[in-house]
């Protein structure tokens, strides 16, 4: 039996999906990093990305990662600090959030909607 190929509608709707997927991806990336770094300060970087993969199963790209922590921290989100790495020597950046990230994240999260189906 032959595979059936989608519709135009069905591939329509996938598109959309996965268009609003990456955007819903992108704008709660920021949520996401600092609840986890709330939850577990001061944190590693290589941790906020296991956490981040381990909780909602994105998958976030080393530079993306970098990117955005730097943008937290440049909005006075998140602070490091350099560490010495046990048994190296090497220093590495472990985060913290500011009082302003909690603001931030406690608002956001008092913001987010829940969606219920067949509700009525």
């Amino acid at each position: 039996m032959a595979a059936q190929h989608p519709s135009e509608s069905q591939e329509w709707v996938s598109d959309r999906i996965e268009s609003w997927v990456e955007t819903y991806k992108k704008s709660m990336l920021t949520p996401v990093i600092l609840a986890i770094i709330a939850s577990r300060q001061p944190v590693g970087v290589a941790d906020v990305a296991d956490r981040v993969a381990a909780t909602t199963g994105w998958q976030v790209t080393e530079r993306g990662l970098y990117r955005t922590l730097k943008r937290l921290q440049d909005s006075g989100l998140l602070t490091s600090t350099d560490v010495d790495a046990a048994r190296t020597g090497a220093k590495r950046k472990e985060l913290s959030i500011t009082t302003l990230g909690a603001e931030f994240l406690s608002g956001v999260t008092a913001n987010l909607v829940e969606l219920h189906g067949n509700e009525g």
